[in-house]
């Protein structure tokens, strides 16, 4: 958010972190998703499998965690990159 990124949030409960609303669903209006960055724990991943996925990420984050060999899997066969990391560390060293 504070490095001009724009962030669409979505979790397991609605919300608001830092102004930016959290969705229980992904909404249908996402195109062109250049990263997926992941904080929710394995079991809680599963629901997104599908939605993940269909937006063809070029990379998703697995941050301390998070961090799930199945999605990881599916991911790479779907060519999409994935990564264990601390995405707020990327963001700081200008990875992101």
């Amino acid at each position: 958010v504070g490095h001009n990124h724009n962030v669409t949030a979505v979790g397991n409960r609605e919300g608001l972190i830092a102004g930016v609303p959290v969705y229980k669903q992904v909404p249908g209006n996402l195109n062109g998703v250049d990263i997926i960055t992941l904080y929710l724990g394995a079991i809680n991943q599963k629901d997104y499998y599908d939605d993940i996925l269909n937006l063809k990420p070029k990379r998703i984050i697995f941050n301390p965690g998070a961090e799930n060999h199945e999605l990881e899997e599916l991911a790479r066969k779907n060519g999409i990159e994935t990564l264990e990391a601390c995405t707020i560390l990327m963001v700081n060293q200008g990875h992101i």
